[in-house]
């Protein structure tokens, strides 16, 4: 990709906005081995060339729901498309040949690996100009995302981000190559440089926003075009934030609006700012009296005011809440209540807009029309009428050039009604389309001309070595193992409805994101969490496919339920990656459902995952040719011993080692299952033979295995820094309970007495659905007994024999779980989840994959799908049935 330099020509400015503009330079340009006089010829050349292949494109999952015109004006190709981008391929063939050539100088290694995830808790703020400058529902800052880029990467190497929101990761990338920023990250081993990124989503808004921080940007000639726009706009209608204090003029910063209501009591209009707010002391009062009938009243007890008006936009007459302007706040700190000329204005105003101002009514959807119920549906009725005159004006100026469309964008929630009334600082409801019943009206001019100034901070060397394109991540249209890194923020769970909320925006764009695709819990689009499993599993599996083997993907997850994570863990494990770590992301400032939600997760969590390499795949493929046993162990050995040398071989934190919980035979043993289940092969062992085939092959350090290189390195590590957080310190489930009594056995043997008391105090509620043992069934099953009634850990031999019996347990207590779900309505309330394991294992081993969906589906869902080993088993079945 060219490099450009800003020519410092004067443009012409204003309406036609000719020449050069934010994003374009005089002088040759080349792309993919074309040279144009400048970019302006490129544009075109490139905007006809996507034109020509928009029937062909519009195939494509993802393509977005509009008209070719909209799709082409919104486009900067080759390197950002408003749809599928067509050259992704020869820009990843030059970006691998561009890599020989950084070799040759010293800044690649030909054989790079990164054998260790990232693990380090990583803490970056929001206050970085670039994170603020336009809003959207999630954002990872930048610089932490850095860190992951700089860690797993070299320079040349080329990332991907298949649920790219605002772009961050291509931010992130292209910053790789500033030594100061480079530098402030405080990293040791890494190589300043820009990596290439190619940055998707299924989003109109979104890749709107992405390239804007992307793309080649000269903040210089952007400030003069926008401040030329808002000139000209003022000039027309400046008259409309017009107001008067004793007959001298001033211009309207901004406007209190109040809901009208009625009094349940005696019908008497209320008017919220009337009644319950009190400007002086800077109060809202919580209730009050009528002023007519003396009834106590508060907001809960009101009765909406509606009133019919002829909707000029919409050439109807329509039923809607009536407001009314309250409080003016102007230039100079001046404050008015407003009066009869504010009113007339009002109207004047009224009369100017006709049918010819374009409006959407907004998409079905929980969020998208949980304000139908006050009359408001459509994109102009968001926003007062002067609002939306200078909103439509404006977009008339700048609609073909995506920086000034994403500067533009930026203000449209902010001028909204959405925007609350507080006595200190203002803001929308972050996740939502809630409109306050005392909302601001802010003068539009003035907030886009506040937001220049945050746009042309957003310029940084580096930019333009990224792409950004509109599509699906279930059809990614990339070749084969051609990305070296991957890193994604994707959508979870229900957390967000991001096209429903994302509609306001895409209305003014014209352009509309396709949903069909969505990966998201939702109601309205018939959507489930198997639903969105299923989407998310198609993501995945692309994203297995496009990334090199050896490679690794991290995901950033955000979500409050268990159901939600097992789903993301499954399916990435479900297509063949495999997990290495969980660490914490804290970006210092909860969204708006984690401050008011005690549940609410405060620190997203990050995913390190790998693609196996080539070696281990072949070892894999001699296994599914041969049933030979030696075959089998020398599998199973490659796929412990890679996985183990993938994890981190020591955590610290706050000046302690924290133990790895991904080295736990449980969790190797976890992650066993799901990489032979998934790949279609028998399990090699049970969970006995498998901790005797550790204790054989591996070093136990601190209840953790290690190769003997690790171990060596963990010694010493362990020597400089002694104190040592342990693994589970809780009983949550039956599997927890076992790992809590060969801890407190490991030293010395115990009665149940001296048990009891410490269990009680460990105990914690299980998962809904699951039915844990009691203690002293969990000893009689799993240890032995020495004649002072103490209990202690059998030897590998006994340890053996106490599997084989308590599996025959396991497997007939599942068989009353298959008899109950063969009953016609038969539900099973509570299950042993061990005993659901053990027969699930059982079935899929018998390939009895039919009893393993009538038995899922019959137990509690909670417990189906917060179990990730359950969730394995049952995917697999519900796909050989």
């Amino acid at each position: 990709m060219s490099k450009k330099t800003y020519n410092s020509g004067e443009p012409s400015l204003g309406l036609e906005l000719e020449e050069e503009t934010a994003t374009e330079q005089k002088g040759p340009v080349t792309v993919l081995g074309l040279t144009f006089s400048n970019d302006d010829e490129r544009r075109e050349y490139f905007r006809a060339e996507l034109h020509r292949k928009l029937p062909e494109l519009r195939n494509i999952e993802g393509f977005p729901i509009g008209e070719d015109d909209d799709i082409i004006a919104l486009s900067d190709p080759p390197y950002y498309t408003a749809c599928p981008n067509p050259w992704l391929n020869d820009f990843i063939a030059e970006w691998e040949a561009e890599k020989k050539d950084l070799e040759a100088k010293g800044l690649r290694k030909t054989d790079f690996e990164v054998t260790e995830p990232y693990s380090a808790d990583v803490s970056e703020g929001k206050n970085n100009p670039i994170y603020k400058a336009h809003s959207y529902h999630t954002k990872v800052p930048h610089p932490a995302i850095m860190r992951y880029i700089l860690h797993y990467t070299q320079p040349g190497d080329i990332i991907f981000d298949g649920f790219c929101g605002t772009g961050m990761t291509g931010v992130a990338a292209n910053m790789c190559e500033d030594v100061a920023q480079v530098n402030s990250l405080s990293m040791n081993n890494v190589k300043v440089g820009a990596r290439h990124s190619i940055c998707s989503d299924i989003s109109p808004i979104a890749s709107l926003i992405a390239a804007n921080y992307n793309l080649s940007f000269y903040p210089s000639v952007f400030e003069r075009e926008a401040n030329n726009i808002l000139d000209k706009v003022e000039k027309e209608f400046g008259w409309m934030y017009e107001t008067f204090i004793s007959s001298q003029k001033f211009t309207i910063n901004n406007v209190v609006w109040s809901d009208v209501f009625l009094c349940p009591n005696c019908g008497e209009e209320i008017c919220l700012w009337d009644y319950f707010v009190n400007p002086l002391k800077e109060e809202v009062l919580d209730s009050t009296k009528c002023r007519k009938c003396g009834v106590t009243i508060s907001k809960k007890n009101l009765i909406k005011k509606f009133h019919t008006v002829y909707d000029k936009v919409l050439e109807d007459s329509i039923s809607i809440i009536e407001t009314r302007p309250c409080q003016i706040y102007c230039s100079g700190n001046k404050t008015k209540e407003a009066d009869q000329l504010d009113t007339d204005k009002l109207q004047q105003i009224e009369d100017s807009l006709d049918f010819s101002y374009h409006t959407e009514r907004l998409p079905e959807g929980d969020e998208s029309r949980r304000n139908d119920k006050v009359g408001i549906s459509y994109t102009h009725q968001f926003y007062t009428s002067r609002n939306y005159i200078c909103l439509s004006k404006i977009y008339e100026l700048v609609k073909n050039n995506p920086i000034l469309l994403a500067w533009f964008t930026s203000s449209l929630f902010s001028t909204s009604k959405m925007n609350k009334f507080r006595f200190s600082g203002t803001g929308t409801t972050s996740g939502t389309f809630y409109i306050s019943s005392l909302n601001r009206e802010f003068n539009v001019l003035n907030t886009l001309r506040r937001k220049i100034s945050s746009f042309s901070q957003c310029y940084y060397n580096g930019r333009n070595n990224s792409l950004v394109n509109l599509i699906s991540a279930t059809n990614l249209n990339i070749s084969n193992n051609k990305i070296d890194y991957i890193f994604v923020d994707p959508p979870f769970g229900a957390n967000i409805m991001y096209s429903e909320l994302n509609s306001l925006w895409e209305s003014w764009l014209h352009i509309r994101t396709d949903n069909t695709k969505e990966a998201i819990v939702n109601k309205t689009q018939n959507k489930t969490l198997f639903d969105y499993q299923t989407l998310m599993n198609a993501s995945f599996k692309e994203f297995y496919r496009v990334l090199k083997p050896g490679k690794w993907l991290t995901m950033e997850f955000s979500n409050t339920s268990a159901s939600v994570w097992n789903s993301i863990q499954n399916a990435l494990q479900g297509v063949g990656f495999i997990i290495a770590n969980v660490a914490a992301l804290d970006k210092k400032q909860g969204s708006f459902k984690a401050v008011t939600t005690t549940t609410a997760v405060k620190q997203d969590l990050i995913i390190s995952c790998f693609k196996p390499s080539e070696k281990l795949l072949a070892h894999f493929e001699n296994m599914r040719q041969s049933d030979d046993n030696q075959n089998i162990f020398v599998s199973t050995q490659s796929f412990i011993e890679e996985l183990l040398t993938r994890l981190p071989v020591i955590i610290v934190n706050e000046k302690k080692t924290t133990a790895v919980v991904e080295r736990s035979p449980k969790i190797l043993y976890d992650r066993l299952i799901a990489f032979f289940v998934q790949n279609g092969r028998q399990i090699p062992m049970d969970a006995s033979e498998f901790q005797r085939f550790l204790r054989d092959t591996f070093v136990e350090r601190d209840g953790m295995f290690f190769t003997a290189e690790q171990a060596i390195k963990y010694d010493d590590l362990r020597r400089q820094i002694p104190e040592m957080v342990s693994l589970a310190l809780f009983v949550g489930s039956e599997a927890d309970g076992v790992q809590w009594l060969k801890r407190e056995l490991a030293d010395k043997p115990q009665t149940y007495q001296d048990l009891q008391p410490k269990w009680m105090q460990d105990l914690v509620a299980p998962k809904k659905g699951d039915a844990i043992p009691e203690l002293m069934q969990i000893l009689e099953e799993n240890f032995l007994k020495n004649e002072d009634s103490q209990w202690y850990i059998p030897d590998a031999e006994n340890e053996a024999d106490l599997e084989k019996v308590r599996t025959r347990r396991l497997l007939r207590e599942f068989k009353t779980y298959v008899e109950a779900a063969e009953k016609p309505k038969g539900r099973i309330k509570e299950a042993r989840l061990e005993a659901l394991r053990t027969g699930f294992k059982n079935c899929y081993q018998e390939k009895d994959f039919a009893t393993i969906v009538r038995v899922g589906d019959r137990i509690p869902q909670s417990l189906l799908t917060e179990d990730d080993v359950l969730l394995q088993y049952y995917d697999i079945a519900t796909n050989r049935i």
